[in-house]
């Protein structure tokens, strides 16, 4: 992994650091999750927050806890929280550094104590663990006895709400080895807490009032709750490691065996993702572990991938475009193949889901490229030469309902005209990708026959052709069909103004000529349906009005509806949302696009690589610490939003690098000499080659 750290100014700035969040994922869907001083500043954030059957979803279990150290008749607290109008306590001010690898660790000075806490969680493990380790930095000072005081507060909902103190919690606890266990309310699993080494627990009921968390203020909701507090832990520390758990299940193992257990796994992992890597490369590498994050078994045992931290679920459009970059190109090969076949069964009616639902059943069924984007995700496999005989007897059925589906409709308002252009949607309706509403109404309405549906749509019945003869089924071959198509987009779409470039929308006789990045995928995809002559006319208009060092902006800034900043609440959020908001999975079909027009390989990739050097030295350690964030503003300078962690984010990026790499290896390997090396990046300084 990448080496972030940050230093003693770093930390103790707490503007800046409580804008800097941690990630911890055990391939369950569960997370911890907080910011440098582990200050919750969002609702979602919390300790162990975990991925229930019953009831279904993410929950916030153990929100925080409140640490402190005792000797000598005075108290100090290396926690922290947001109060109205305060900080309490105020851990940040001893700490020394924190760093993000191999997870996070937290190092404080207090006189003459030096403590570290580290946060893990096992895999496939429904637990946190913490450990702390506290030592004396002068061997020759006197030694005062030291304890750890240690005090649990539980949320215990749902990561979209809020709790307030109330009269039907159940504060009772029952005693454990090493510590004790709670069921606050009966519709959620039991809190096991446990303690390694001599300590006490001591029951003491009481709530923690008005806990508050300013970046759900900064987006318009709730920010204020209660949080529960069953008691106390006083911890007698030695000189060896102390050892916290807390799980939704009781912990057998002795703590310190399934920290050493994790530990050893993880160095195996970030080993074997180096070695995976093209020419082993550490950013290659590093995205690669990051790419797991996503990737997840369900409560019902099911794969998905979750589209983004931390409030996003599994989506059928994200995980399609996701899936090649997390699993593909990230050397998880087998479980991309088992993330085909789930989705492949997923199907209804030709329709990919739009939302996958908890239960693994009840999905939901309104996009129309989610199944365009399956067909692309199963040609990247197939390009890649991976396991022939899963594409032809699971993946090719399922797209040839794709094809006869759409051909005949899968739904109302999705048919495929007598031009052989694909239409979706009613005015009412958001069926692709830009799907944001305000007041029930699309923000950016793309119902007629939108630019990068009908690439997608061509590229799918190219592609079926393709397999029909490799399978010998000529009767599926429909080159008429395709030439059709072909002529309808160039006539249908093409525009002269402003240098030449594609319409965003064909509607009713008329095009929407917002300049956007959907046309880029008329270019970009496998078979593409833009005439070869008006290729590079598109890929220069992207270019010079749309690229930014973090991704494509979903708006030219000229138009009169463009909005440069995504900030405030909701309906402001949702507004810019794709009015100019940049996005970086776009930066994925842009690099494919720019490849294919390119004469000269090499030097299109040092110039796409030198642009994006911020998103790499910069962004991975500036938001969610080493992954890459959903959106950024679409104007300088670029502040990054949304959800901290983008599945799509990190698997386009990841597939843009590999790309990238494989077109001008030399100048790859440079350029990222140039900008990694084992400084931090929190103190890289941005280097141009």
């Amino acid at each position: 992994m990448l080496n972030i750290a940050f230093d003693k100014p770093a930390c103790q700035n707490i503007r800046e650091s409580l804008r800097k969040e941690w990630l911890e994922t055990n391939a369950l869907g569960d997370y911890a999750s907080s910011t440098i001083p582990c200050c919750n500043t969002r609702k979602y954030h919390g300790l162990l927050v975990a991925n229930l059957n019953k009831p279904e979803g993410r929950h916030v279990l153990l929100s925080t806890l409140e640490e402190s150290l005792t000797g000598g008749g005075k108290e100090f607290f290396i926690s922290c929280r947001k109060h109205p109008g305060v900080f309490f306590p105020h851990g940040q001010e001893y700490m020394q550094s924190m760093e993000n690898n191999p997870w996070p660790t937290f190092r404080y000075r207090i006189g003459d104590l030096l403590v570290s806490r580290e946060v893990l969680l096992p895999h496939r493990q429904q637990a946190v663990l913490i450990r702390y380790q506290i030592e004396h930095a002068d061997a020759s000072s006197p030694r005062i006895p030291i304890k750890l005081l240690l005090k649990p507060l539980l949320a215990f909902r749902n990561v979209h709400a809020l709790t307030r103190a109330n009269g039907d919690l159940r504060a009772a606890t029952s005693p454990r080895k090493g510590g004790f266990s709670i069921q606050p309310y009966g519709a959620l699993p039991p809190l096991f807490m446990r303690v390694s080494g001599t300590s006490i627990f001591t029951p003491s009921p009481d709530w923690c009032r008005a806990v508050q968390y300013p970046f759900e203020e900064e987006r318009g909701f709730d920010f204020e709750e209660d949080l529960f507090l069953p008691g106390v832990f006083e911890v007698a520390v030695s000189d060896k490691p102390v050892y916290v758990a807390a799980s939704a299940t009781e912990l057998t193992k002795s703590l310190e065996s399934i920290w050493q257990a994790e530990a050893k796994r993880r160095t195996a992992k970030t080993k074997a993702a180096r070695t995976a890597a093209p020419g082993k490369s550490r950013l290659l590498g590093h995205l690669a572990e990051r790419a797991a994050d996503f990737l997840i078994t369900t409560p019902h045992g099911d794969p998905a991938v979750l589209a983004g931290y931390h409030w996003f679920d599994a989506w059928g459009r994200d995980t399609c475009i996701a899936l090649p970059g997390l699993t593909l190109f990230a050397g998880n090969v087998a479980e991309g193949e088992r993330q085909l076949s789930a989705i492949g069964a997923s199907a209804k009616n030709g329709l990919i889901p739009n939302c996958f639902a908890p239960d693994g059943v009840s999905h939901a069924y309104n996009s129309v490229d989610a199944s365009l984007w399956y067909v692309w995700a199963v040609q990247q496999f197939d390009l890649h030469g991976k396991n022939p005989d899963l594409i032809r007897n699971v993946c090719w059925p399922v797209i040839k309902t794709i094809i006869d589906a759409f051909t005949a409709g899968p739904i109302p308002t999705v048919f495929v005209d007598s031009e052989g252009l694909l239409h979706a949607g009613s005015a009412l309706t958001q069926l692709t990708w830009m799907d944001a509403k305000v007041d029930g109404r699309p923000v950016t309405p793309r119902h007629g026959c939108p630019v990068e549906i009908n690439a997608l749509w061509y590229n799918a019945l190219a592609y079926a052709d393709e397999l029909a003869a490799r399978y010998h089924e000529p009767k599926r071959r429909c080159p008429d069909r395709l030439d059709m198509v072909r002529r309808s987009f160039n006539e249908r779409f093409w525009i002269n103004d402003q240098g030449g470039y594609l319409a965003d929308v064909w509607r009713d006789g008329q095009t929407d000529g917002s300049l956007r990045p959907n046309q880029i995928f008329a270019v970009s995809l496998p078979h593409p349906v833009l005439a070869e002559e008006r290729r590079q006319q598109v890929v220069d208009q992207v270019r010079r009005t749309l690229l930014t060092p973090f991704g494509l902006r979903t708006l030219a800034p000229g138009d009169a509806d463009y909005r440069a900043v995504y900030y405030g609440r909701a309906e402001a959020r949702d507004s810019a949302y794709h009015q100019g908001t940049v996005w970086p999975w776009l930066l994925g079909a842009y690099g494919d696009a720019l490849l294919r027009v390119s004469p000269n390989p090499g030097k299109t990739a040092a110039e796409l690589l030198d642009l994006l050097s911020p998103l790499f030295i910069k962004h991975l350690a500036r938001t969610g610490l080493g992954s890459i964030s959903e959106v950024f503003d679409a104007s300088p300078p670029y502040y990054p939003n949304g959800c901290i962690a983008q599945a799509w984010s990190v698997a386009e990026t990841l597939r843009l690098l590999t790309c990238l790499r494989q077109a001008a290896p030399k100048v790859f390997s440079r350029w990222e000499a140039a900008c990694f090396d084992d400084t931090p990046l929190s103190e890289r300084t941005l280097i141009r080659n």
